[in-house]
């Protein structure tokens, strides 16, 4: 048996889940008013890596928020990790997907921090 603390706090990883990851509406939730607050939230993550690096969103244009959000979609942002680290694990993995060329020297640092 949980306790009440143990069945909030697995109904609230449901529901960011379900923001921030693609997940199912938990139980009692309107699934279309929880996409709209989903795409409210990526689209300002979406603004703020965008803010961090302006490399990437000058260097992939109009491509930048369909990326981000495919990045975001199977790489949530949690708490653990700060918005910076989580824009540069951005930037890298669109260096591995070919997307964007790795940067020379001093500027590829990102891209060991975000490994």
């Amino acid at each position: 048996m949980t306790s009440p603390r143990e069945r909030l706090a697995g109904q609230q990883a449901q529901l960011l889940k379900a923001l921030l990851a693609g997940g199912e509406a938990p139980a009692g939730f309107d699934a279309g008013r929880l996409e709209i607050e989903a795409n409210v939230l990526r689209n300002k993550q979406s603004r703020l890596a965008a803010y961090l690096r302006p490399d990437l969103a000058e260097t992939l244009g109009d491509r930048f928020g369909t990326l981000f959000r495919e990045y975001a979609a199977s790489h949530p942002k949690t708490d653990a990790i700060r918005a910076r680290a989580y824009a540069d694990a951005f930037g890298t993995w669109l260096v591995e997907r070919g997307e964007v060329p790795k940067p020379p020297g001093r500027l590829a640092r990102w891209l060991r921090r975000g490994s």
